[in-house]
């Protein structure tokens, strides 16, 4: 709906696990950063090549630690590590109760739209980590999608104005 709204293509990380991190998940067992490091790298590479053809994409993506989104953010080859507000990968974190989150997880996994149990939300909550300084914008992710979008879009323009 984001993408839609910004006219830009959409891009869902979850298509960029290899099978073995999809069956190494859908077993139960937490992906170790052996397991992300070339996810978030095919990412970061998909990510360059929308930037340098000017255009504008939208991600969905559990990168839950800073260290996993500098990945991402190099594809801004402009990004100076740390540099936060000059990077041109912005972030957005939908925040929620564990439980809703657990609740949004065995949906999709028992409809066959995901391959990650609910078993594993505990261990993706345990790594999370966002650090003041990333200035990542947090939107409660229990609002109506209308709402989280355009909560979104406000930022966005706020962020475009600032430049």
């Amino acid at each position: 709906m984001l993408a839609k709204s910004l006219g830009c293509n959409f891009i869902e990380a979850d298509d960029y696990h290899s099978q073995a991190n999809k069956e190494k998940m859908s077993r139960g067992i937490p992906l170790n950063d052996d397991d992300r490091i070339p996810w978030l790298e095919a990412l970061c590479s998909t990510i360059r090549k929308y930037m340098m053809n000017g255009e504008t994409i939208t991600l969905t993506c559990s990168a839950l630690q800073n260290k996993y989104r500098d990945i991402l953010r190099s594809a801004d080859p402009k990004y100076k590590p740390g540099n936060y507000t000059t990077c041109r990968v912005k972030f957005v974190c939908l925040v929620a109760p564990a439980e809703v989150i657990a609740e949004r997880i065995k949906i999709r996994s028992n409809t066959g739209k995901h391959f990650m149990p609910a078993t594993l939300l505990q261990s993706q909550l345990d790594l999370l980590q966002i650090n003041e300084d990333e200035q990542i914008n947090k939107i409660d992710a229990t609002l109506k999608l209308k709402s989280i979008v355009d909560s979104i879009l406000l930022l966005i323009e706020g962020l475009e104005l600032e430049q």
